[in-house]
């Protein structure tokens, strides 16, 4: 699959490093955020949506990769067209290099970092506007999700609307990526559990389980959230754990 693997290396890269960790930018990805930001009113609503989504996506990979790191893997976080990916580093094998597998139970706590990392975040937040005197509410999102809704004391509207946004894409993000759908973190969990239980027929399992959620996923993001971005996202990801199980 095409769209979640590491991009080719380009001169117009932004390399940096976060706690040790090597850090790629693909130029790209940032016009994927600007498109994403483009539904926001006025310039600074629309610098502070580029600059959430950027940091959410770059705290959700940086889960990853320091469980990662805890399991004595090193890695290499990448944002680019598709999102996020943590691609762990060939280590040193003798006078060669060799790429280690970490358990199936380690992989599970890798593919939950990234969420709960960005919903770690999401409380800090929540406890800070609570501790400063703001309000912190809920609402439900098509009358049956429930979302938090805050409002900070005073009236910094530019900073409510920076919490605000953190608030609510690490939350969605999390947990879209959630979801039992290959290759999504939900969908390896799910394949890895699957697999767990049940060596021989797990790897189908996990792709049925895969097909019939990213289908309903595409769905709901049609009908429920008018999004036909997600909608293409998981029909086509429902349709390739298709294919993978006619192979």
């Amino acid at each position: 699959m095409m769209l979640f693997q590491p991009p080719p290396i380009t001169r117009y890269d932004l390399n940096f490093n976060l706690f040790g960790i090597p850090v790629r930018v693909h130029p790209i990805f940032w016009l994927m955020i600007l498109l994403f930001a483009s539904s926001t009113r006025g310039l600074l609503q629309y610098f502070i949506w580029v600059v959430v989504i950027f940091l959410s996506l770059l705290l959700h990979e940086m889960g990853h990769a320091l469980v990662m790191r805890g399991f004595g893997r090193s890695s290499e976080v990448i944002l680019y067209y598709g999102g996020g990916l943590t691609v762990p580093c060939a280590e040193a094998w003798g006078t060669t290099w060799a790429n280690v597998s970490l358990s199936r139970k380690q992989e599970i706590l890798v593919s939950l970092a990234g969420s709960f990392m960005g919903f770690f975040l999401v409380a800090i937040v929540l406890v800070f506007i609570k501790l400063s005197g703001g309000l912190v509410g809920l609402t439900l999102l098509f009358g049956f999700l429930p979302f938090p809704v805050i409002q900070l004391a005073g009236s910094n509207v530019l900073l409510n609307s920076l919490l605000m946004s953190l608030v609510w894409v690490n939350l969605f993000w999390g947990i879209i990526n959630l979801m039992p759908v290959l290759p999504l973190d939900g969908g390896n969990i799910a394949q890895h559990l699957f697999l767990i239980a049940d060596p021989y027929t797990g790897q189908r399992k996990a792709y049925q389980l895969s097909m019939v959620s990213g289908a309903l996923v595409a769905v709901a993001g049609l009908l429920l959230l008018r999004s036909l971005y997600l909608a293409m996202i998981f029909g086509f990801l429902a349709f390739q754990s298709y294919q993978a199980l006619k192979r």
